[in-house]
């Protein structure tokens, strides 16, 4: 070998640069079929994807927001994303949460049997049919144990594609972290892989376009404003009571479908029917929209959220202590 050659050679090895690249099953085997039919390696094949990408780019930027933008939408091997989807209506699955969902290698949706259509999958079908959607079959069922065993075998089919190096995104109706599956899942996948990335995607919640469909101010910066479930407890009226006493407390109240009527008879002791509105089925089939007094002349599903306004301004002052001796 020549000196000048060997100088040469010396110097275009010093500019490879090796990296690994995790595939998807199907992208693997057109990987491997690509390299048989042109009698090249793989890494050739690679290689020559890479550079015709690049040249058709341009050069990327080193730094500086489109760089952390270019980044953010390739998927990251082992990660796992929870994405918000809103209550039903398709438009308001949000820009990030459609990026999120068409950058992972799966999406996965909850789903009480492998051949039912959840309400979650349903909204992605719509909004953006061009996403292959997984169905995660959640065992509801009133037995704590019983959830708790169902909820383990889930995390350990996600966690099993993490470790094969996918990005994993799992829907959920409205936001991830607010009355969602999505949190006791990451905390299962955690258990078996304690340095999984955890990323979430916030999404629209139906309080929120209950509030946008019906003209109702939620709070002002003089009122306070407070969610809860209405699913348990015998005296519901009671439970409410203090809330509903209050004129500048607006109170959201979710799954009480079923109790709806309750929830009117205990807005209307308090003097707070008037302004109160109820949903039901948000953007989906079936959907209920209007004031609860109206609404509330029988149970009704599930997915219903009420809205009880604050009427007034005003925050009661704090009770003041008295001096000692007085």
């Amino acid at each position: 070998m020549g000196t000048e050659h060997g100088l040469a050679l010396r110097r275009t090895l010093r500019v490879v640069r090796k990296t690994s690249v995790y595939l998807p099953d199907h992208l693997k085997r057109a990987l491997t079929a690509r390299a048989a039919a042109t009698r090249r390696s793989e890494a050739d094949v690679l290689r020559a994807a890479v550079e015709t990408e690049v040249a058709k780019a341009g050069p990327a930027p080193a730094s500086g927001p489109t760089a952390s933008r270019a980044a953010a939408e390739r998927p990251q091997p082992g990660r796992l994303v929870g994405v918000g989807v809103g209550p039903g209506d398709p438009d308001l699955l949000t820009v990030r949460a459609l990026t999120a969902l068409r950058r992972a290698d799966r999406v996965l949706a909850p789903a009480t049997a492998p051949d039912a259509v959840g309400r979650a999958e349903t909204i992605v079908r719509e909004a953006a049919p061009d996403v292959r959607v997984e169905r995660a079959p959640f065992a509801m069922l009133p037995d704590a144990d019983a959830r708790a065993e169902a909820m383990r075998t889930v995390a350990d089919t996600v966690a099993d594609y993490l470790d094969a190096g996918d990005e994993v995104a799992f829907i959920t109706l409205g936001d991830p972290l607010t009355y969602s599956t999505f949190s006791a899942l990451a905390d299962a996948v955690r258990l078996r892989r304690p340095d999984t990335e955890v990323e979430v995607v916030p999404g629209i919640m139906a309080f929120q376009a209950l509030a946008a469909r019906t003209g109702t101010t939620l709070v002002d910066e003089r009122q306070r404003l407070s969610i809860r479930t209405a699913l348990d407890g015998d005296d519901l009226a009671g439970e409410l009571a203090a809330e509903l006493a209050d004129p500048t407390h607006t109170l959201v109240l979710y799954k009480g479908g079923r109790r709806l009527p309750e929830l009117a008879d205990a807005a209307r002791s308090c003097g707070r029917i008037d302004g109160a509105v109820a949903g039901e089925l948000l953007g989906m089939s079936g959907e209920r929209i209007g004031a609860l007094d109206d609404l509330a002349t029988g149970p009704a599903s599930y997915l219903a959220t009420v809205i009880v306004p604050a009427t007034s301004g005003a925050v009661p002052p704090k009770p003041t202590k008295k001096p000692k001796g007085a």
